[in-house]
């Protein structure tokens, strides 16, 4: 295997080394043992956690003691260096698997109630016959319905072992109908969305970095390139990372050979290259790459590398700034750590990790940019001068905080009225769009064109019948001249919401926003 071969091995968050280590402590020592003061060897831990089991006055729970002793060490560490206790590990292994367990639908909860946005096909569920804007009352005998039961723990009911069953009672046009479903293993896609924007320029958005990333990937390109692209805006905004090795393998399908993509050094790491091989389908292709305050980690290698190659534009805001690599280490009681090994450098020698020395500043660094008015303009991104970078072609970049972009697209604040901020905090576009679907749906299920659909939400006059809805419903009404000022960015919002319950599903909630996006506006007519 050659040097970059050695990638399947490697993972920002993934990889599992089986470790088999026991989480309790060791034997116990009497209790006039002393501390020797030899940090080195982890003992005072130990001597102190058997103090307790030996001498505390109630009873202790010893393994909830070492947990949280596992975790008070680690936070000493940097923020990424954390201990998973098994619910959190299975959990964060199964976001990026690329599969999981469950009954394959999608839903939303626009009003206290989960309702079906998509039933996947050839799942569970569509075989036991749940349907698209079905609304899910019970899961086995808890009532999730107007309970005000977080969606997360909507999912962990429903979720469970391929094979075991699980009951879904849902209320169907006023009828309450029982399931009993079967669970299997449901796929999950990374690629949101993939089109043609124009005869030429195709769109393929990324929300993470999983195991299926790059046949993903791979599918959506060689869909858009027999369809004529020739350019490619690839979103990678709010993708919060996930596997190096999917980065890699992206990145490697656009830059010429021995182009360097990244390395990675630690103190017990030494450095290790990883080059492409010039085997890439997309290097003849221009390439935009969006970016945001929440793209992280492997989205920011993907980025660096492009940036740095000279390889593409860049678009958008600062990302976030996570250049530390963690490997996995799990336990045999199913929980684990997740440890920072090594820093990654972007080819120009880059580290983009943001400073963290400063817990409290590194968890609300986010609201510091808002404050210091990074959101909005540029010359307030605070960058580190002296740590100054070169491009392959001599351009000036900056580390120490994320990748700054090419082209900085602010943050669009000037339509945010009163009445879109109050229905916002109401979710009033969500529950017009679940209302609209339960009107029209035997239409707007059917419809698998784009443009077909455009036409047939334009022909609901859907304008008129949110702002009936948004008054009837949560007593919101534009001041004189508010709906003006907000009809052109929140038309194409309503139509994205409704357009997902057509057979376009996510495409069309894309493609419809594409309308008001302005970092996309800006790629497209980019050279």
């Amino acid at each position: 295997m050659n040097r970059n071969g050695n990638i399947l091995l490697i993972a920002l968050l993934g990889v599992v080394i089986g470790v088999l280590l026991s989480v309790t402590a060791g034997r116990f020592y009497s209790s006039h043992r002393k501390f020797d003061g030899d940090y080195n060897r982890w003992r005072k831990l130990n001597l102190i956690l058997e103090q307790v089991q030996s001498n505390y006055v109630d009873t202790i729970d010893m393994k909830k003691m070492t947990d949280a002793a596992v975790v008070a060490a680690l936070s000493e560490l940097d923020p990424h260096s954390v201990y998973l206790p098994p619910v959190d590990l299975e959990e964060s292994e199964t976001e990026l698997a690329g599969n999981f367990d469950g009954i394959g639908i999608q839903f939303n909860v626009p009003n206290d109630t989960a309702i079906v946005l998509s039933v996947i096909q050839g799942g569970p569920s569509e075989k036991a016959g749940l349907m698209q804007g079905d609304r899910i009352i019970r899961v086995d005998d808890d009532i999730i319905a107007g309970t005000r039961t977080p969606q997360d723990s909507m999912v962990r009911l429903m979720k469970g072992p391929s094979g075991s069953k699980v009951r879904i009672t849902v209320n169907r046009d006023g009828t309450e109908i029982p399931f009993e479903i079967t669970r299997g293993r449901i796929p999950v896609k990374c690629v949101d969305a993939a089109f043609m924007i124009n005869d030429t320029t195709g769109y393929i958005r990324l929300s993470k970095f999983t195991r299926t990333t790059y046949q993903e990937f791979t599918q959506a390109s060689e869909k858009l390139l027999g369809q004529g692209m020739t350019r490619l805006i690839f979103d990678i905004r709010g993708n919060t990372g996930g596997y190096f090795d999917q980065a890699f393998l992206l990145c490697n399908e656009f830059l010429p050979k021995n182009a360097q993509i990244v390395y990675m050094q630690g103190l017990h790491r030494p450095r290790q290259d990883f080059n492409a091989d010039g085997r890439g389908e997309m290097q003849d292709v221009g390439l935009a790459v969006l970016i945001d305050e929440s793209s992280a980690s492997s989205s920011e290698i993907f980025a660096g590398a492009i940036q740095d190659n000279d390889r593409g534009v860049i678009i958008g805001r600062r990302s976030f700034g996570k250049g530390l690599v963690q490997e996995p280490v799990n336990f045999t009681d199913g929980s684990g750590i997740r440890l920072t090994v090594a820093r990654f450098y972007t080819p120009s020698g880059r580290c983009i990790q943001k400073p963290y020395s400063d817990g409290t500043k590194y968890a609300y660094d986010i609201y510091e940019r808002y404050r210091h008015g990074e959101m909005t303009d540029a010359d307030s991104i605070q960058v580190d001068s002296s740590e100054v970078y070169y491009t392959l072609k001599g351009r000036p970049v900056y580390g120490g905080g994320g990748i700054i972009p090419d082209i900085f697209v602010p943050m669009d604040t000037t339509r945010a009225t009163d009445f879109y901020i109050k229905c916002n905090r109401k979710a009033t576009q969500m529950r017009f769009a679940s209302e609209i679907f339960d009107r029209y749906k035997s239409e707007l299920s059917r419809i698998d064109d784009f443009d077909r659909l455009s036409d047939y939400l334009d022909s609901l006059h859907l304008d008129s019948k949110f702002l009936e809805f948004a008054e009837n419903t949560d007593g919101i009404v534009p001041k004189p001249g508010e709906w003006e000022k907000t009809e052109e960015y929140m038309m194409p919002q309503l139509k994205a919401l409704a357009g997902r319950y057509s057979k376009l599903d996510d495409e069309a909630f894309y493609r419809f926003y594409l309308d008001i996006d302005e970092t996309v506006s800006i790629a497209v007519h980019c050279n």
